[in-house]
C-alpha cells in the first residue's frame, strides 16, 4: 500500500530536531507561547471555566497537572482540556492565516500538562510546539475554506492532530506510533462552527487538547490506528474536507513554515473584526459628533465579514466576540476595545444597542480579510470615512514583542490570576534554555 501522506508526515515529525528549526521560527514559538499565557490568564476566572473546573473536579484521577490562574491541580487530561478552554473562551488566542485557526491553545495545552508529569526541556517543548502547529495548519490548508464553511471549528478537529503530533515528538514515538497517534485523533476530531459565541465552543478546544494528548499516549501504548488516517478514502481529509488539496500537507516541509503565518489579535473577538475596530477607534478619536445624529454606518469588507460578524440579536458578552454591530457600536462609542467592552454588561447598554440596527454590510472581495472600510453617515453633518488596508496584528503589521508582554500583564491582571507577569514572560523568553519546562506552568498558577 502507499503511504502517500500519513507517513511521510510522521516520518518528518520524528526526524525532525531544534536544530532544524530556523531562528525565526524559534522565536515565533516564544511569541505564541507569551500570547497563550496572556489568554489563559484572562480566561481562568471566567464563569464558565470554573463550572467547568469544579465538574472535572469531581472526576480528577490525580494532580500532576495544574491549570494556569488557579490554585487547581488536575490529572494530565482534565489539566490540558481546562487550559485549552481557558484560552480559548475570550477569542483572544492566536490565528493562523489565511485558515483562521487558532493553533497554540491545544498543542501547547497539551504539552505543558505532559510537561509536568516527566522531564520535558524547554527545547524539547518548543520543537514539539512548531511541529504540532505545523501538523494542524497544514491540515487546515487542505480543507479550507470548505471546511469551515461547512460548519467544521476548524481549531478543533484539527487541533487534535497537533496535540496528537506535538506530544507523540515528547514522548519520542516512532513514525509508525504517530500514525496510529494520528488514527486515535481522526477518531476524535470534532467541532461546530454553530458553537460560536457559546461556552460550548471552548469544550471543542479543550476536546482538542486532551484528546490529542491521550492519542499520542495510547499509541505510546500500541494502541494501533489505521494506515493511512488522514488520507485514507474514508480518511480525516476526505471525509472533512470536499475537494482537499493533499499536497498542502507535504509540500515544503521543512522549508515553509505555518508558525511564520501566525498573527495575535490586538482584541478580543474574531479576527475578521480587527480592521473594522481599529477603524472605529480611529473616527473616535477627538470625536465632536453624538451617537444620536448617526443616521446609518456602512461596513465594507471581504464577504467573510458578513457570514461571521453579522449578528445583531445578540445578548450575551460572549456572542459579542464576533458581532459586528456591537464591536461597531461599543468602539465608536467607548473609544476602546478591550474585554470590559465585550461583556455582558456593554451588549446590555441600550446607548449602544441602537447602532446595532443602523450598520449596514457591503460585500466586496476585493478586500483583504484584514481589510475593512467603515463609513458614517449623520442627519446634520458630513460623511466620515476611515479604510484600514492592513490591520493591526495582521501579518503585514505584526504585535511587536512589548506589545505582547504588554496584553500578558493586562490580562493576567483582568483575570484575577494572581500571577506575577515578569518572572512568567522571563521563563518564556528564555524557555530553550530550561530543563524543566513544567516550571513555567508553575509559574503561571497559584
Amino acid at each position: 500500500m502507499t503511504h502517500a501522506l500519513s507517513h511521510p508526515l510522521a516520518e518528518f515529525i520524528e526526524t525532525t530536531a531544534w536544530s532544524d528549526i530556523p531562528s525565526t521560527v524559534r522565536h515565533e514559538a516564544k511569541r505564541a507561547l507569551v500570547n497563550y499565557f496572556a489568554v489563559c490568564l484572562a480566561g481562568c476566572s471566567d464563569p464558565d471555566v470554573v463550572k467547568a473546573v469544579k465538574l472535572f473536579s469531581r472526576f480528577n484521577a490525580g494532580g500532576q497537572a495544574r491549570v494556569a490562574g488557579r490554585s487547581e491541580s488536575m490529572d494530565m487530561l482534565n489539566a490540558a482540556s481546562l487550559n485549552a478552554m481557558s484560552a480559548n473562551v475570550f477569542d483572544y488566542d492566536d490565528t493562523h492565516i489565511p485558515t483562521i485557526l487558532h493553533p497554540t491553545a491545544p498543542v501547547a495545552a497539551a504539552l505543558f500538562a505532559l510537561a509536568q508529569t516527566r522531564a520535558v526541556s524547554g527545547e524539547q517543548l518548543l520543537l514539539a510546539l512548531v511541529l504540532g502547529v505545523e501538523v494542524e495548519c497544514r491540515l487546515a490548508m487542505a480543507i479550507s475554506p470548505e471546511h469551515y464553511r461547512r460548519g467544521w471549528h476548524i481549531t478543533s478537529t484539527c487541533g487534535v492532530f497537533g496535540a496528537a503530533a506535538a506530544v507523540g515528538k515528547v514522548l519520542g514515538l516512532s513514525a509508525e506510533q504517530l500514525v496510529w497517534a494520528f488514527g486515535n485523533a481522526s477518531a476524535q476530531a470534532c467541532g461546530l462552527v454553530e458553537t460560536l459565541g457559546s461556552a460550548a465552543k471552548s469544550i471543542g478546544v479543550g476536546n482538542a487538547a486532551r484528546n490529542g494528548l491521550l492519542s499520542a499516549l495510547l499509541a505510546l501504548d500500541g494502541f494501533a490506528g489505521p494506515d493511512q488516517p488522514l488520507e485514507g478514502e474514508r480518511g480525516f481529509l476526505n471525509v472533512f474536507g470536499e475537494q482537499p488539496r493533499l499536497a498542502e500537507v507535504t509540500s515544503g516541509l521543512g522549508e515553509h513554515w505555518a508558525l511564520l503565518a501566525n498573527t495575535y489579535k490586538p482584541y478580543p473577538c474574531g479576527v475578521v473584526l480587527n480592521p473594522v475596530i481599529q477603524a472605529c477607534l480611529e473616527l473616535s478619536r477627538d470625536r465632536s459628533w453624538t451617537l444620536d445624529d448617526i443616521l446609518r454606518i456602512e461596513l465594507t469588507g471581504h464577504p467573510l465579514l458578513r457570514q461571521r460578524t453579522d449578528r445583531p440579536d445578540i445578548v450575551l458578552g460572549r456572542q459579542s466576540q464576533v458581532s459586528a454591530q456591537h464591536a461597531v457600536a461599543v468602539s465608536l462609542a467607548t473609544g476602546r476595545a478591550g474585554l470590559a467592552e465585550f461583556s455582558d454588561a456593554a451588549v446590555a447598554d441600550q446607548r449602544l444597542r441602537l447602532l446595532y440596527d443602523r450598520l449596514q454590510f457591503i460585500d466586496d472581495p476585493d478586500y483583504a480579510v484584514e481589510s475593512a472600510q467603515v463609513r458614517i453617515f449623520f442627519k446634520s453633518r458630513e460623511t466620515l470615512s476611515r479604510t484600514i488596508d492592513v490591520s493591526l496584528g495582521s501579518l503585514d503589521a505584526p504585535l511587536s514583542d512589548q506589545f505582547l508582554e504588554n496584553k500578558l500583564r493586562e490580562l493576567a491582571a483582568y483575570g484575577r490570576s494572581g500571577c506575577e507577569p515578569q518572572p512568567l514572560l522571563d521563563a518564556l523568553w528564555t524557555l530553550e534554555h530550561s530543563t524543566d519546562a513544567g516550571a513555567v506552568m508553575r509559574l503561571a498558577s497559584l
